[in-house]
């Protein structure tokens, strides 16, 4: 009897403890929400911003595809082209699905019309030129996540370019994040550049063998309020002829020669007083009385260079311009003209012309 119940103890301990053996791990899951953030793509302006000139009419100084080095104010022309190269960063990839463009706008930042598609380029050792930043974080270079960019936005004609705008570099990835470069310009693009001319060039009853004045005009810089086209000065001129068969001569021919007239110009605190050509070896030379020849031409540069000898003002030289020869827009010259009639003369001189140039720089 002793022995059975001993055994039925057993029996019970056993059924207790094997639940225990059969749950040996026990376990329960937990969903998991990872969420991305879509990270708009950034760009920063590096090392390489460069403005050229164009081969329609290049400058005193740059030739097409030059920098364009003599370009002070915010203006440009057709042809001629602002480059940039930038640095795209997204975290999120910078695959072949981010666009990167440079885009023209009345506005500041995203959004303006898209007018050249940027080229990829690799990397580029301007990368610290960048200065890439995440708020404080300063970046390093990461190929995974980060591209150069070269953008060359070329001016196009007055019809589809013409007043003043914003200028920039955006990037825009597959989801249509935009970012752009903190570096915004405003240009005015195409400008109309005029010349205004006040008075009149007449010379009444001059008596051979005298000289006269003439009442002095104002020549000034008419270009568009607000481009800021700064105008080169220049001159240049005819010979003169009796449009009538009067039997004119002087002093030997039915001909009054470009050589008997002289100018002195006025620009602020510049005259014709401190002009250098009466020291030098140029055909067009500055007389005692501070009067200043006028040499032969019927269009800009034509029939040679107008560089060196046909400015009106040749004072105050700053590189190769003359800083008193240079007009602001709304700017005037004093021109007064003498005239030495030879002797002897006759005949009423009215076929010819004196021309006023202005080059934008």
């Amino acid at each position: 009897m002793r022995t059975l119940n001993t055994l039925l103890v057993l029996g019970l301990l056993m059924v207790l403890i094997v639940p225990g053996v059969l749950a040996v791990n026990i376990g329960a899951g937990v969903d998991v929400d990872v969420t991305t953030e879509d990270f708009a793509p950034r760009v920063w302006l590096c090392g390489e911003r460069v403005v050229y000139d164009d081969a329609t009419e290049p400058g005193r100084v740059s030739e097409d595809g030059q920098e364009l080095i003599e370009r002070i104010n915010n203006y440009a022309f057709e042809g001629e082209q602002v480059k940039w190269l930038v640095l795209v960063m997204d975290k999120n990839k910078i695959d072949q699905n981010i666009d990167v463009y440079g885009t023209v706008g009345d506005s500041q930042g995203e959004g303006n019309d898209i007018e050249v598609n940027c080229l990829r380029v690799g990397y580029q050792s301007e990368f610290e030129e960048c200065n890439a930043r995440l708020e404080e974080e300063h970046l390093e270079w990461n190929s995974e996540l980060m591209d150069f960019f070269e953008c060359t936005l070329t001016v196009e004609t007055p019809e589809s370019m013409y007043g003043e705008f914003w200028v920039t570099v955006e990037a825009q990835d597959g989801d249509g994040l935009m970012g752009t470069m903190d570096e915004n310009e405003y240009w005015f693009f195409n400008p109309v550049i005029a010349l205004s001319i006040d008075g009149e060039l007449t010379f009444e009853d001059v008596r051979p063998g005298t000289d006269a004045y003439s009442s002095t005009l104002l020549v000034g810089n008419d270009a568009d309020d607000g481009s800021g086209v700064m105008l080169d000065m220049f001159i240049s001129g005819t010979d003169f002829y009796d449009s009538s068969s009067s039997g004119a001569r002087c002093p030997d021919t039915n001909q009054l020669s470009l050589t008997n007239f002289a100018y002195f110009a006025t620009n602020g605190a510049y005259s014709s007083l401190q002009d250098p050509r009466g020291d030098n070896d140029s055909d067009i030379l500055n007389d005692a009385e501070g009067y200043t020849g006028i040499g032969y031409g019927i269009g800009f540069n034509d029939p040679n260079p107008f560089y060196g000898d046909y400015e009106i003002l040749q004072a105050q030289p700053v590189g190769p311009y003359f800083v008193a020869n240079v007009l602001a827009p709304g700017a005037e010259m004093a021109v007064t003209f003498r005239l030495n009639l030879p002797e002897p003369c006759n005949g009423d001189f009215d076929t010819g012309s004196i021309y006023f140039w202005g080059e934008a720089i």
